[in-house]
């Protein structure tokens, strides 16, 4: 089924259409989709590997515009649903307690998971919710998103045709070990968040 899967997700990548898929899924992503834009990023840049730059360039920009939406999402509903589950059960002064806390390293926060696999609209959403302000909370997202794709994209054109070898061949190991990233970053984001 993985094996299938995977060639699918080959096609798709070498579809005309691909790049509007990825700017769509990189969007998404940053604000409400629980899929990264990577598990499309990389079959496009081991089928199309001389356009790994301008799919990187694309996720990035879609990315941070779609985590602009996921602050204007904390930003302007916590107002009007928020704050009442906050004030029922008693956790207001709690929470601003962590909103200074969220604003003192805010930036620190959203370059951690805009790298790394946490899920990223948990922080588009929170800094909107905790009010991080909007400049910081976009060039840590540009400089973050920015990293994590060219970086991909980097390791995709100077080891295309290896990292497709290595996929092939050990496509179930990989697949688990992302699983276990995956729900490592969903157990994080439930405990420590």
């Amino acid at each position: 089924m993985i094996r299938r899967a995977y060639e699918w997700m080959m096609r798709l990548a070498a579809h005309h259409n691909a790049t509007w898929a990825l700017a769509v899924v990189a969007f998404m992503e940053s604000s409400f989709f629980p899929v990264p834009p990577d598990a499309l990023l990389v079959p496009m840049g081991l089928a199309r590997r001389n356009r790994v730059w301008w799919h990187a360039t694309v996720c990035t920009v879609s990315s941070v515009i779609g985590g602009a939406f996921g602050y204007a999402i904390g930003y302007f509903l916590f107002d009007t649903v928020g704050q009442a589950i906050f004030d029922f059960y008693g956790m207001t002064e709690k929470f601003r307690t962590f909103t200074g806390w969220y604003n003192e390293n805010g930036a620190a926060i959203v370059l951690f998971a805009g790298i790394t696999p946490f899920p990223y609209k948990v922080i588009t959403i929170a800094s909107g919710v905790t009010g991080l302000s909007f400049g910081i909370f976009m060039a840590a997202s540009v400089v973050a998103r920015g990293l994590r794709f060219f970086l991909l994209a980097g390791l995709l054109y100077w080891f295309g045709p290896a990292a497709r070898h290595i996929l092939e061949r050990y496509l179930g190991w990989i697949t688990l070990a992302l699983g276990i990233l995956l729900v490592g970053g969903l157990l994080a984001v439930r405990y420590l968040v």
